[in-house]
């Protein structure tokens, strides 16, 4: 059983003195836009924290385990699917019926894996294929409501990896080492949410609750170093009254207004140096359901 309604919401969180997603093509800095300097935080990104968060508070069991985490081999997973329903090998049934057999693969990795039936996935590899599902839940990239300059810092470590590294320093055993921050970021990403695709995958209204579960405290578990002051600031949620939805959904973003309470003060270094305001109303709570 699905969800009976459509959804769009528009999510903003922060980071402080921390890097919410590093580029490993431009040595872990901050992403950025090159043309505005505004930060940027990838979907990709977002969907992990999801997953991981979903991951630790259920145990990672069905219905609610993870398809795609660390260290995961994709079509192992397929195969459970075989396994369990009995199925012919090399992804063919009995009866030579492939697509038959791929919907019912399918139909239980849809049952059984969270993101799965939440993000979608191509599971159209190996020799035990399961085809492939798009999932109901979409993300934007988020961007910095203002621009975000990265920082540059030098660390260093009083130890050397190999007593090779310590000959080379005479014992004095020193590593450098480089960490990029952004002294503050306000991020606005925005989502979607397709009932009809919900259907067609199983996510139902129990894995809808667990999502705005997970976007509100996700960052609570996932801290490191680099990531020790981020936080979900607001969840605006827009509920459509119908299956199709009654508006578009970049009519229900333009509601929402994010603005610095001083534009002349120095650069905003704190979530207090904004308003986030809904048809020009303040909004003071983290969650917010709106129906349209």
């Amino acid at each position: 059983m699905g969800i009976d309604k459509r959804y769009d919401f528009v999510y903003l969180f922060d980071v402080k003195d921390g890097n919410p997603n590093g580029d490993p093509d431009a040595g872990n800095l901050p992403r950025t836009d090159a043309e505005t300097g505004h930060g940027l935080v990838t979907d990709v990104c977002l969907k992990r924290k999801i997953r991981n968060y979903v991951g630790q508070t259920k145990g990672e069991q069905p219905p609610y385990e993870i398809y795609v985490k660390e260290k995961a081999i994709l079509n192992k997973q397929h195969e459970r699917a075989y396994v369990a329903l009995s199925l012919g090998d090399k992804g063919k049934s009995k009866n030579g019926d492939k697509t038959d057999e791929e919907k019912k693969a399918r139909e239980w990795m849809c049952q059984n894996f969270y993101d799965i039936r939440a993000f979608g996935a191509v599971m159209s590899t190996g020799k035990k294929k399961c085809g492939q599902v798009r999932g109901p839940v979409q993300l934007t990239f988020a961007r910095s409501v203002d621009q975000v300059v990265p920082s540059e810092h030098s660390i260093t470590r009083m130890a050397v990896t190999s007593e090779a590294d310590s000959k080379e320093q005479d014992g004095d055993n020193r590593t450098m080492g480089r960490k990029f921050t952004i002294p503050y970021g306000l991020y606005r990403a925005h989502g979607f949410i397709s009932a009809p695709l919900a259907n067609q995958t199983g996510f139902s209204e129990t894995d809808l609750s667990l999502l705005w579960e997970a976007l509100q405290y996700m960052f609570e578990h996932d801290r490191s170093a680099a990531r020790g002051l981020m936080s979900a600031q607001r969840l605006i949620i827009f509920e459509h009254n119908s299956l199709m939805g009654s508006k578009s959904a970049q009519e229900l973003f333009s509601r929402v207004t994010v603005a610095r309470t001083n534009a002349d003060s120095d650069p905003p270094r704190d979530f207090s140096d904004y308003t986030v305001a809904l048809d020009g109303k303040a909004l003071t709570e983290i969650k917010t359901v709106i129906a349209v």
